[in-house]
């Protein structure tokens, strides 16, 4: 056996049992033994992608694939969001509007509706709040329940084939997009091979796998000129989770007035179709609700956010979030417009040439998810996988220094609750942005602002 293929079979190997210890052999307040096995799981994806040729790429993307398919039959030890999933779901699936009332509300007569109980209700981390996920997401939630009525762990694994399914679409998007822009299919072992990508999209049953695989379709329509089935794949992604709805004015530029006219009714149109199934009175308050607690009461893995905060602490000794949090929503908003609109100057790779693609969008969509998450409340570790997607047909690297670090944020968990570690949230940031400001002000291989 040839030096090369020994060392592939042997990295290959010690991920299997990387990926299946994480997955089944951990629990989330073991916090040494999770930070050594994803730093090692992160050590080889860094000696795979710095060192696999070009004829290695279909190799190691259908390992790829394989490392998700060992997570998809664990349940999630990192996370519970996939137990209000099936909570929506079997409400849709019994005819209740999963906007109607908060979780509590039903356990003043459990088990009235078929699956809603005690034994699900005791899982929940938002017991008291109501639900955020909008259509898309609800279809996938109901289609779980539906298709495993009476399993929670027959609806998690429903879901989970859905999210393999929508990487597997990711990776068969991305390397069209890789083609037109004339960049090496290799680029795309960065997202396909991330540790933090692999756990927290299959294996952690998280909905940035939907929004990713519609936000890369929607583009790659774009590019080939189909805006109809573009602004439908962007309906999908933000009726999947809603923040591509941030990415809607960079479009203006590219497309000018008419056209952009057209995509976006196009788009609002699909949106509200999506909606009609399970539009109700119930919705506007549910939505109006639950957007109030995430801008005026979560918080986690925060920046400037927690910078005010302290500075509000200092200044009225209470927490602020009641009031600043929304203020920087409009700060952000603002941030945002401006990058969708000011002239950016090309700066190409080397090998990137091509006439049917602006490599600029890809780069305004970095600048402008990475200004949400600089200004938001809440950032948990799987948002980040968005931000990498994109940065894959980019020069800009500092997406995966991100999803190193923000792996961090797992030292708050212990057998006792959650207590957040500051410093790791320092360290995160810091790094983060730094390396971000390196290739900004330094590196002369991406598109700029002018």
């Amino acid at each position: 056996m040839p030096r090369q293929r020994s060392v592939d079979v042997g990295l290959l190997l010690i991920s299997f049992l990387l990926y299946g210890f994480i997955g089944f052999g951990i629990a989330r307040y073991e916090t040494t033994t999770l930070l050594l096995t994803y730093y090692s799981l992160f050590i080889v994806y860094g000696w795979i992608v710095f060192h696999a040729g070009e004829s290695q790429t279909n190799f190691w993307l259908m390992a790829s694939l394989a490392f998700r398919f060992v997570l998809l039959f664990n349940v999630p030890n990192l996370s519970d969001d996939f137990y209000r999933f099936i909570w929506d779901g079997r409400l849709l699936a019994s005819g209740y509007h999963p906007f109607a009332e908060v979780p509590s509300f039903y356990m003043a007569h459990p088990n009235e509706i078929k699956g809603i109980g005690i034994e699900l209700f005791s899982k929940l981390n938002s017991k008291d709040y109501f639900t955020i996920y909008p259509p898309v997401a609800q279809f996938i939630f109901w289609s779980a329940a539906k298709l495993s009525p009476d399993s929670i762990y027959g609806s998690m694994v429903v879901m989970k084939v859905i999210l393999l399914g929508a990487e597997i679409g990711t990776l068969l998007v991305a390397r069209q997009l890789l083609a037109m822009m004339n960049i090496s299919t290799g680029r795309l072992l960065i997202y396909a091979l991330n540790p933090l990508v692999i756990i927290e999209i299959v294996g952690n049953v998280h909905l940035e796998g939907l929004l990713i695989f519609f936000l890369l379709l929607s583009l790659l329509l774009l590019y080939r000129r189909k805006l109809i089935f573009s602004g439908l794949s962007m309906a999908m992604a933000i009726c999947a989770k809603l923040i591509p709805v941030i990415f809607l004015p960079a479009l203006l530029p590219r497309m000018g007035w008419k056209r952009a006219a057209y995509y976006y009714m196009i788009a609002v149109a699909s949106c509200i179709l999506l909606f009609i199934p399970i539009w109700d009175k119930e919705i506007l308050s549910g939505f109006y609700d639950s957007l109030g607690y995430y801008f005026k009461k979560f918080e986690f893995n925060a920046s400037i956010y927690y910078l005010v905060r302290e500075w509000g602490f200092w200044v009225y000794s209470y927490n602020i979030i009641q009031t600043v949090g929304w203020k920087l929503a409009l700060v952000s908003s603002c941030i945002i417009i401006l990058l969708s609109y000011i002239p950016f100057r090309k700066v190409s790779e080397s090998n990137v040439s091509s006439k049917d693609v602006d490599v600029t969008l890809f780069v305004r969509f970095l600048f402008i998810l990475l200004t949400y998450y600089i200004f938001t409340t809440t950032l948990h570790p799987w948002y980040v996988t968005t931000l990498l997607a994109l940065s894959i047909f980019t020069g800009f690297r500092f997406p995966v220094i991100w999803t190193a670090l923000i792996f961090l944020t797992y030292t708050g968990y212990s057998k006792v609750g959650f207590q957040e570690n500051f410093i790791a949230v320092a360290i995160e940031y810091i790094t983060v942005i730094g390396y971000f400001a390196y290739e900004l002000l330094w590196r002369k291989k991406h598109t700029l602002p002018a």
